[in-house]
C-alpha cells in the first residue's frame, strides 16, 4: 500500500470517482488549471478535461446553485469551497435547495452533491480561513455532515460521499493536509457515512473527537496511559450528522466517563449534542459529568493567538484527570 498524506488521498478519491462514473464532475474556483488552492485536484484537468473538471467564477452561491441544477438532471457534482469560511455565500443554496429537494419532491429527485470544504485552524491563516462551523450544517435536515481525520478515512469517506445519493457536506481539516502520511490501499475503499470508529480501545474513560482534534486527543490518551496507567478509549466521530449514537452509547456505558473535544465554539457546538445523546441513552452508567473541551465563544483569533484558542493535549489531559477523579 502506498503511504499518502491527506491531500494525495483526497486526490485519489476524486480520481476514482471521476473514473468510475461519467456523471461525476468537479467544479470550483481554480480547481482546474491551478489544481486547487491546496492542490487536491492536481492532474485531474489533464486526465479528464474541462467538461468534467470545471473552473468556476468566484461565486460560491453560483457554484452550489449550478450543482443543484446539474443534480436534478442526473449529474453528480463535487463542489470545492476554497475555505469553509467562504461558503456562507452559498448557504441559501445549501439550506434552501440542496438539502430540501428530496423532501420537496417526495423522493422523486435526489441531490447527489458533495460540497468539499477545508476547515479549521492551525495554519496561521487570516480571517474567514480558520472557522469550524460544522454545527451549522449538522443542524440542517437533509444534509450529511462528514469530517475526515486521516488520509485513509479521508479517501474512503470522500469516495463513499461521491457515490451517496444525498447531499454531503465534506469537511477536510487543513491542519492535517500534509501533517503526516498513512498507508492507503491501492484498490478503492469506502467507509459508511454515519458510523463512528473506535480508534483506541479502553475501559476507564472515553475521549470523543473528530477532524484535526483527533491528533491531540490521541496524544492525551497516550499520556494518560503512560503517566497515570489509565485505560483510555478514543472515538473518532467521522460523521457529525447523523451521529452514531449506538457506538457512543456502547463506549460510554462501558467506561462510565467521557470527554468530548472539538475546536469549534462551545455554545451549541457538536459537543453539546454528543453530551445530550450520552445523557439520553446511558445516563445511569455515568460515574461523572461529561466534560467538553472546545474552542472559545469568540471569533477565531489571528495566528499569534490561534494555539491558545485550539484545544491541545494538555487541556484534554487535565479534563480527563478531573473526570477520573470524580
Amino acid at each position: 500500500m502506498p503511504s499518502l498524506n491527506m491531500v494525495k488521498a483526497l486526490n485519489l478519491a476524486l480520481n476514482e470517482g471521476l473514473r468510475e462514473d461519467e456523471d461525476v464532475v468537479i467544479m470550483g474556483e481554480d480547481v482546474g488549471q491551478d489544481e486547487g488552492v491546496f492542490r487536491v485536484t492536481e492532474n485531474l484537468l489533464k486526465k479528464y478535461g474541462r467538461d468534467r473538471v470545471i473552473d468556476t467564477p468566484l461565486a460560491e452561491g453560483a457554484i452550489v446553485g449550478t450543482a443543484v441544477g446539474m443534480a436534478l438532471y442526473g449529474m453528480k457534482p463535487v463542489c470545492e469551497m476554497q475555505f469553509s469560511g467562504f461558503a456562507y455565500q452559498a448557504y441559501h443554496q445549501i439550506e434552501g435547495h440542496m438539502s430540501r429537494y428530496r423532501n420537496r419532491t417526495r423522493g422523486r429527485y435526489n441531490m447527489p452533491i458533495v460540497v468539499r470544504m477545508p476547515f479549521g485552524g492551525g495554519i496561521r491563516a487570516i480571517e474567514h480561513h480558520s472557522e469550524s462551523r460544522e454545527a451549522l450544517y449538522a443542524h440542517n435536515p437533509g444534509l450529511k455532515m462528514v469530517v475526515c481525520s486521516t488520509p485513509r478515512n479521508a479517501r474512503a469517506l470522500l469516495l463513499e460521499s461521491i457515490r451517496h445519493p444525498d447531499p454531503v457536506i465534506f469537511f477536510e481539516p487543513k491542519a492535517v493536509y500534509r501533517a503526516f502520511k498513512e498507508e492507503v490501499p491501492d484498490e478503492p475503499e469506502t467507509m459508511p457515512i454515519g458510523k463512528a470508529q473506535v480508534v483506541r480501545e479502553g475501559s476507564d474513560i472515553t475521549l470523543i473527537s473528530y477532524g484535526a482534534m483527533m491528533r491531540p486527543t490521541l496524544e492525551a490518551a497516550a499520556d494518560l496511559t503512560d503517566d497515570d496507567g489509565v485505560s483510555v478509549e478514543v472515538l473518532d466521530l467521522l460523521t457529525v450528522s447523523p451521529l452514531d449514537t449506538e457506538t457512543l452509547t456502547k463506549s460510554v456505558a462501558k467506561t462510565g466517563r467521557a470527554v468530548v473535544i472539538h475546536e469549534g465554539p462551545r455554545t451549541c457546538g457538536v459537543g453539546a449534542e454528543v453530551v445530550a445523546r450520552i445523557v439520553e441513552t446511558c445516563f445511569y452508567h455515568l460515574e461523572a459529568p461529561v466534560r467538553r473541551i472546545t474552542g472559545y465563544d469568540v471569533h477565531f483569533p489571528y495566528f499569534a493567538r490561534e494555539q491558545a484558542f485550539l484545544p491541545g493535549a494538555d487541556r484534554i489531559t487535565h479534563a480527563a484527570r478531573e473526570t477520573l477523579a470524580c
